[in-house]
C-alpha cells in the first residue's frame, strides 16, 4: 500500500505496538466523536419515545455511552479467582486488565442467566416507555436466549408493554455503532417497533474486521486446537478475522506477520467502505483494541487518507474483559457502515438461507 511508504514499517518482532504512526491521538478523535453522540444525545433526551440498552460487549467508549443517555447491562467475568462486573472499564483498567493476560493470568466468562435480565427489564416495565434491548449476538453467546426468556415473563407480567430483545449479530464496537445510531433513529421519532425493524435491517451494513497478536486465547476458549496456536506462534502468522450473518467469527486469512495484517485489515476497508460513493461522514468508525494503542492509532492514520475519511468521526474503545478474555491482548479492529455484508454471501450460502426461509 502505498499510503504507507511514508512510515516506518513495522517490524515482524515488535509485539503487540507493532505499527507506528503519528495519527490523530485517540482523545482527539474521541473527543470529535463525543460531541457527535453529545448532539445525538440532547435529542435523545428531548424526544425519549424509546427506551435503548445494550450491554458491555458493545464496548462502548464510556463518555459516548453516556452522552447517548443508553442504559448498559454490565456482563461478570472471573479472575484471579474473583467475580467482577464488566462495568465499561471504571473498576480496572485495559492496562492493567490486559497485563495481567500477558503475565499468564487469564479470565473466565459465562452466559447471563435470565435473572440478571429480569431485574433489568423490570425496571424498564416500572418506567413504561417502550423498550428495545440490542443484545450481543448469539454467534457468541446463549445470552440473548435467556433475555428472551426474562423478557417473556416481564411481558406476562406487563401485558401492555412494548419490550423488544434484537439480536444485535456484530459484535464488539460493530454493536456500538448499530446502537449510536439507533439512538438517532429514535429521536428522529422511529416508534420501538420501528426501531426493531430499522435495526434488523441496518445490522448487515456493518463490517468489522480485527487481527490478534498470537491464538493462545482462542486455543484456551475451545476454538480452534492447542497445536494449531502453537504452529501459528512459531511461524508468526497472525489471522485477519471478520463475524458472519450470524454474528459469528469467520477467518479471513492468515498473514505472515503483524504488518501484514493490519494491511490486510485497511484493503478489507478500502473494499467495503462506501467513502466518497454513498458514504455518510456523520457515521463514525470504529477503532477498538485489547491494549494496543499504536497499532490503533496507525490504522486511523491509513483511514484518514482514504477518500471521505478526513473528517469522519472516529471512536477509539478498549474491548471489554468479557470480549478481551477470548481474544487475548494485542488484537486490533475496524468497524464501520459500508455495504450490505449479504452481498458477499457464497452461492452456497444463499441456498441454505433460502432453504431455512431467511433472506439471502
Amino acid at each position: 500500500m502505498s499510503s504507507a511508504s511514508t512510515q516506518r514499517e513495522p517490524s515482524t518482532n515488535e509485539k503487540h505496538e507493532a505499527a507506528p504512526g503519528e495519527g490523530a491521538a485517540p482523545v482527539a478523535d474521541n473527543a470529535q466523536a463525543s460531541q457527535e453522540a453529545e448532539r445525538l444525545g440532547r435529542a435523545y433526551h428531548q424526544r425519549s419515545n424509546v427506551h435503548i440498552i445494550v450491554d458491555s460487549c458493545a464496548d462502548f467508549a464510556p463518555e459516548v455511552a453516556e452522552a447517548l443517555g443508553v442504559e448498559v447491562v454490565s456482563f461478570s467475568y472471573v479472575m484471579g479467582g474473583e467475580e467482577h462486573a464488566d462495568d465499561l472499564w471504571r473498576s480496572t483498567t485495559p492496562q492493567e486488565f490486559y497485563g495481567r493476560m500477558r503475565a499468564g493470568e487469564y479470565a473466565t466468562t459465562a452466559a447471563v442467566t435470565p435473572g440478571h435480565y429480569l431485574e433489568v427489564f423490570e425496571r424498564a416495565a416500572e418506567r413504561g416507555t417502550p423498550t428495545v434491548y440490542l443484545a450481543f449476538t448469539r454467534g457468541l453467546s446463549s445470552s440473548v436466549d435467556a433475555a428472551r426468556q426474562a423478557a417473556e415473563m416481564v411481558l406476562a407480567d406487563h401485558p401492555g408493554f412494548e419490550l423488544y430483545v434484537v439480536d444485535n449479530l456484530c459484535p464488539s464496537a460493530a454493536a456500538e455503532l448499530l446502537a449510536i445510531e439507533a439512538v438517532h433513529q429514535a429521536a428522529s421519532g422511529l416508534t420501538a417497533r420501528e426501531l426493531v425493524a430499522w435495526a434488523e435491517e441496518a445490522r448487515y451494513y456493518i463490517q468489522g474486521y480485527f487481527t490478534l497478536e498470537s491464538f493462545d486465547a482462542l486455543a484456551r476458549g475451545g476454538r480452534i486446537p492447542p497445536a494449531a496456536a502453537n504452529v501459528g506462534g512459531k511461524l508468526d502468522v497472525k489471522p485477519e478475522l471478520s463475524y458472519d450473518l450470524n454474528g459469528a467469527l469467520t477467518l479471513r486469512g492468515l498473514c505472515r506477520g503483524r504488518k501484514k495484517a493490519l494491511r490486510a485489515i485497511i484493503a478489507d476497508f478500502k473494499a467495503n467502505y462506501l467513502g466518497e460513493q454513498g458514504g455518510d461522514e456523520r457515521l463514525p468508525i470504529g477503532i477498538v483494541s485489547t491494549d494496543a494503542e499504536k497499532d490503533a492509532r496507525w490504522l486511523a492514520d491509513q483511514i484518514r487518507r482514504e477518500p471521505g475519511c478526513a473528517d469522519v468521526p472516529i471512536i477509539f474503545s478498549s474491548v471489554s474483559p468479557v470480549v478481551g478474555a477470548h481474544v487475548g491482548p494485542g488484537m486490533v479492529a475496524v468497524v464501520f457502515w459500508g455495504r450490505d455484508r449479504r452481498e458477499a454471501t457464497s452461492l452456497t450460502d444463499r441456498i441454505a438461507r433460502k432453504v431455512r426461509g431467511t433472506r439471502p
